[in-house]
């Protein structure tokens, strides 16, 4: 059996721990706006206990409806609270913060410049506050940019902290006035440097989250820098074949996994 040594931090981060205690504390049936989180075996399990996911409002049957922590654009929380819907509000904070910030860089004339992904639930969410935002993804995109007289800087919350530092930097040659607001949440830069320490350190690396998470993809992209690394969703699709000759596996799970994924990724590799 090949040793585990699992990051120092690992799974669930405030944000998602704060939406998943919203949805189970209230009482009765709800509807979550969009998925809860971007695991899909935890909102399965929700939606067992009456937390049913819907993808517009007018799909809304019951009589609460829950945001998402990736949060949505005002119109929305208006629209919401016109249709006579309770509202429980379970955007993440660092999410709240990056909608303020990118909205006080518009309003003082800022072009602003949102690094992430366009088609992120965050980024979306952010996207439909602002008049005329640009989306960059990567280094590339961003310099093919243009000139602008003053540039205005947000990231998306669990964008790779190294990669939007390279962006950073290109932008600042595309105007005269720049200004960078700092929006990656704490959780994400401890997830990102715990995986950035224990990689180098072992054979292989075991990812685990959703495949539609965005933190879960970079922690598994920042893996291959160091060597094999595997994103899961669950124990399932564990390859046995991936341990051979192998004396040490690390154990990594996005701000989006829960606790008893992990520990069933972690029983069964024990088990191999």
């Amino acid at each position: 059996m090949p040793k585990i040594i699992k990051a120092k931090v690992i799974g669930f981060c405030f944000g998602v721990k704060r939406a998943v205690e919203l949805a189970e504390k209230h009482p009765e049936r709800l509807n979550t706006l969009g998925p809860l989180i971007h695991n899909p075996q935890e909102v399965e399990r929700l939606a067992e206990q009456g937390k049913v996911p819907v993808d517009d409002l007018k799909k809304v049957t019951e009589s609460t409806v829950l945001i998402r922590a990736h949060g949505v654009p005002d119109f929305i929380l208006k629209r919401a609270k016109e249709l006579g819907l309770h509202v429980i509000n379970a955007t993440c904070p660092f999410v709240s913060k990056a909608h303020a910030l990118s909205k006080q860089l518009e309003k003082t004339g800022h072009q602003v410049i949102i690094i992430g992904e366009p088609n992120h639930a965050e980024v979306m969410g952010i996207v439909g506050n602002l008049t005329s935002p640009i989306v960059v993804k990567t280094l590339d995109e961003a310099k093919k940019l243009g000139q602008f007289n003053k540039l205005g800087a947000i990231a998306q919350t669990t964008s790779n902290t190294q990669l939007v530092d390279q962006i950073v930097e290109e932008l600042k040659k595309h105007t005269q006035e720049f200004k960078a607001m700092e929006t990656i949440c704490q959780a994400t830069e401890e997830h990102q440097a715990a995986v950035r320490e224990l990689a180098p350190k072992v054979d292989v690396m075991v990812v685990v989250g959703g495949k539609s998470s965005g933190n879960t993809t970079r922690l598994h992209q920042i893996c291959l820098e160091y060597g094999p690394a595997y994103h899961i969703e669950t124990a399932d699709e564990i390859n046995p074949a991936w341990f051979t000759n192998i004396n040490t596996v690390g154990l990594t799970a996005g701000a989006s996994t829960p606790d008893w994924i992990i520990n069933e990724v972690e029983g069964e590799i024990k088990n191999i």
